[in-house]
């Protein structure tokens, strides 16, 4: 089982909930639900993630 660490909630998050965290291991970037941490982990690539951030920041 892959173990992901340092999970940091969005600085995007709502007062009402809506809220996502990212958790890091060893070349993963783990995203999960803060209201029901243990439903489940999207795992993705540390490469991928990051053309994903920086794509995000390219559009604002």
């Amino acid at each position: 089982m892959i173990e992901f660490t340092a999970w940091r909630k969005s600085s995007r998050s709502s007062a009402s909930g809506n809220c996502i965290e990212v958790g890091f291991a060893t070349n993963l970037v783990g995203v999960r639900d803060t209201k029901d941490r243990d439903h489940g982990i999207l795992a993705f690539p540390e490469a991928q993630w990051q053309r994903f951030i920086d794509d995000v920041k390219r559009s604002y």
